[in-house]
């Protein structure tokens, strides 16, 4: 009986042995390869002069992106600089600053804090969700599915802002205030040279194309040999559809820098006018006309004075004067 027990004490403390080997080479691949983390957070904050549409824009967004952080307003519009420590106090490594001029022209800078780059954009056919009074809805907080257009990868701007969309607008797992679910498509599209926001609904099932897929099925089983048919019918009906929620914005690109909120230029928008000097040709067209209807009665009244008859000796003026 000792020699038995001898035999298995030594079988496991082998055991045991073989045991705590494996569990150190777990250790050390596991710390040779931690799991990588996407630690992605934004900061999301508007200048001072924003308007109630684009305050409800801003909202929107944030609502739209969990893991996302929220300031208030910034002071100064000359000193971007700022926004690199405001980052840093808030832990993120994004910043989507939404800038207000003339309370009526919006721009926004999306940068990769600290160290950049960073891009500036006009935004422009702002629609909140309010607004549009669209039937989609999702689960506030879900994770969405980034949808980018195929121009994205033919031109080296357009990819880079590729990156720093996924990297802003894409919600990782796990995140704050994120719900494990997803439900919503944001679509980037590039019409024009100018990139078009839209944010969809994903709808699995469409219960009235169901009840009619269920009752073509029982017809098509009642008359007999169309069951192939009511099957593709039924798969047609169970496809998932898309809804707009909203908001909405069309992004005109203007330029890219190396750095955040400043930096080389590393590309410019040669198509890009500002709106300010829209409104100058406007202003510019409207004097114009003007000038041109006080010439014309300048003109017509210099004819007039040419034509008129010359007063003889004999005229009624100086007969009677």
């Amino acid at each position: 009986m000792a020699s038995l027990f001898n035999a298995a004490s030594k079988a496991n403390t082998a055991a045991k042995g073989k045991r705590k080997a494996a569990d150190q080479d777990e250790n050390l691949v596991t710390e040779a390869q931690p799991p990588r983390r996407n630690k992605q957070r934004v900061l999301v904050l508007p200048s001072r002069g924003v308007t109630s549409r684009m305050r409800h824009l801003i909202n929107d967004l944030e609502s739209l992106m969990p893991h996302s952080k929220k300031d208030s307003k910034l002071d100064s519009k000359s000193n971007l600089h700022l926004l690199n420590e405001l980052a840093e106090l808030h832990n993120c490594n994004n910043t989507l600053y939404f800038e207000a001029r003339k309370h009526e022209d919006l721009y926004l800078w999306a940068s990769k804090t600290p160290n950049g780059p960073s891009a500036k954009f006009h935004v422009q056919n702002i629609h909140t969700m309010d607004e549009l009074k669209m039937t989609g809805n999702c689960l506030k907080g879900s994770r969405p599915i980034l949808s980018f257009d195929k121009a994205f990868d033919e031109k080296p701007y357009l990819s880079l802002l590729k990156e720093m969309f996924t990297q802003m607008f894409g919600v990782p797992r796990g995140a704050r205030r994120s719900k494990p679910f997803v439900d919503h498509v944001i679509s980037f599209s590039v019409v024009d040279n100018k990139i078009w926001f839209r944010n969809f609904q994903i709808i699995e099932n469409d219960p009235g194309a169901t009840a009619l897929a269920k009752v073509a099925t029982d017809e098509d089983g009642e008359a007999g040999g169309k069951a192939k048919s009511s099957k593709a019918k039924a798969g047609a009906a169970k496809q998932p559809t898309l809804t707009e929620i909203g908001p909405r914005m069309v992004l005109s690109p203007i330029r890219i820098f190396e750095g955040s909120f400043g930096g080389a230029t590393v590309f410019e928008n040669p198509e890009y006018i500002s709106p300010n000097a829209i409104r100058h040709q406007l202003r510019a067209k409207k004097g114009e006309r003007y000038a041109d209807r006080v010439n014309q009665t300048e003109a017509l009244k210099a004819k007039r004075i040419k034509f008129q008859p010359q007063e003889g000796e004999l005229s009624r003026k100086k007969v009677f004067s």
